[in-house]
């Protein structure tokens, strides 16, 4: 899968769908996804295989056991493992849900 496609994925959700931040605010719900690191696989001494691991991040005003099904469901369908780290952003006044996931020679 590519990030374009991703990004086509998310979108289909429903929600604001942005990579790494909107250029202007919008309101929760939302999606933001990014890089985070690589993990590829090596042999011989080069890169053989590309793995990212990105982030796709949920933000809401409150619980949203809703949207998080959503997302989840759609990883789900797309055959994306995750894994789940949530918290709640004191200064933005927002929950974050964060999946993280790996696109394997995207």
């Amino acid at each position: 899968m590519t990030l374009q496609e991703l990004f086509q994925e998310l979108k289909s959700i429903g929600y604001p769908v942005s990579y790494g931040c909107f250029a202007v605010p919008v309101s929760p719900p939302y999606l933001i996804y990014q890089f985070a690191y690589s993990n590829d696989f090596m042999a011989d001494g080069v890169n053989y295989l590309e793995v990212s691991n990105f982030q796709v991040e949920l933000y809401t005003e409150h619980k949203d056991l809703a949207a998080e099904k959503k997302v989840q469901d759609k990883l789900k369908e797309l055959k994306l493992p995750y894994m789940k780290i949530e918290t709640y952003l004191e200064s933005e006044k927002l929950y974050q849900v964060i999946y993280e996931i790996q696109l394997i020679g995207g």
